[in-house]
Parts: structure tokens; sequence; C-alpha cells
């Protein structure tokens, strides 16, 4: 896709969420995760590429109470495309997870295919507890069963999504709205 059929697409898409809403909601999962995780040193795992927006903006509004230890995770089925094939990982977090609270943040809880993965590699090393963070779950019933984000910012429409670390066909991550094809 070139840089001029991406701003066509963009031009006929719907804006869904502004700067502003944006900003809200994450202020709003920044105090979930600080009340949930209170006095707790939990690994803060980006999930890259998409989670990096949500997860660059969300940490430093977490409370002081809550000690973040900083890790990332990449893993993905998109390989650039708009639709999900075979997981691939490209990088496992660093840190041993072994007795240790994981918190994943991700761009969106699409059908959890990637989060379940994450998840079940943390539990399998050993995590205490792991939650799910994410900017948007997108509402429809495909979800892998018992994938559910702990803390959500939004909720879009069953609609191909991309802005704010989504992406379509590797463009757009760095719009500051989130918008449906």
């Amino acid at each position: 896709m070139t840089e001029l059929d991406f701003k066509a697409v963009l031009a006929r898409s719907d804006l869904l969420f502004d700067r502003a809403a944006l900003e809200a909601a994450i202020d709003r999962m920044a105090a979930a995760i600080s009340e949930r995780l209170h006095g707790q040193r939990p690994v803060f795992v980006t999930v890259l590429t998409g989670g990096l927006i949500t997860a660059g903006m969300l940490a430093p509004r977490v409370s002081v109470d809550v000690d973040l230890d900083f890790d990332y995770a990449h893993a993905t089925r998109y390989h650039g495309g708009t639709s999900g094939g075979e997981l691939y990982w490209k990088a496992r977090p660093r840190n041993d997870l072994a007795g240790r609270v994981v918190l994943f943040v991700d761009d969106i809880l699409d059908e959890g295919h990637t989060l379940e993965a994450l998840k079940k590699y943390a539990l399998e090393a050993g995590a205490a507890a792991v939650y799910i963070a994410v900017l948007v779950r997108k509402d429809h019933d495909r979800c892998v069963p018992g994938i559910e984000a702990d803390f959500i910012g939004l909720t879009v429409p069953d609609r191909y999504v991309f802005g704010f670390g989504m992406d379509y066909e590797e463009h757009g991550r760095s719009l500051f709205g989130i918008y449906a094809a």
C-alpha cells in the first residue's frame, strides 16, 4: 500500500475516538490499574508493536504506589496485513516471570489469539497472576474462550480499526485518534 492509497483509506474512514477520548480512557485505565495493583511491583509488558503508544502513555499515569518493572513481548499474527494467521514470536519477555504479577498492555482485544498465547506463556513461566490491559476491545462474540481484558479503555464496533498504535497495512499507527475503515 502506498502513502497515497492510505490517505484515501483515511479520507473515507470514520473517526470513532479523538484525542480527548483517548486521553480520558487512558486516565481511567491508569486509575483502575493503580487501585487493583496498589502496593505491588508488576512486570509491565508492552505488547509490540501495537501496544507501544498505549503503554507509553499509560505507564506514567499509574500511581507511584505501583512500582512498574518494564519489559516487552512481540508476538504477531498479522505480519503487516489486515487479517490474522499463525502466531509468530519475535521476542518473548526477558524478565523471570516466576512468582510475579504480570500486566500485558496491548492496543486491542479482537479475537484474543495473541493475548491468549501471551497469558499462557506467562502462566507456564510461573507468573503469580496475569492481567491484560487493552486500549480497545472489539464488540463481537468471536473472542477465544477464557480471554478477557482486565482493564479496557474503550469499546469499538466490529469494524477494521486503526490509529493510536493500530495499523492499516503498516500505516496510521501514529494517528492521535481511532478510525474505522
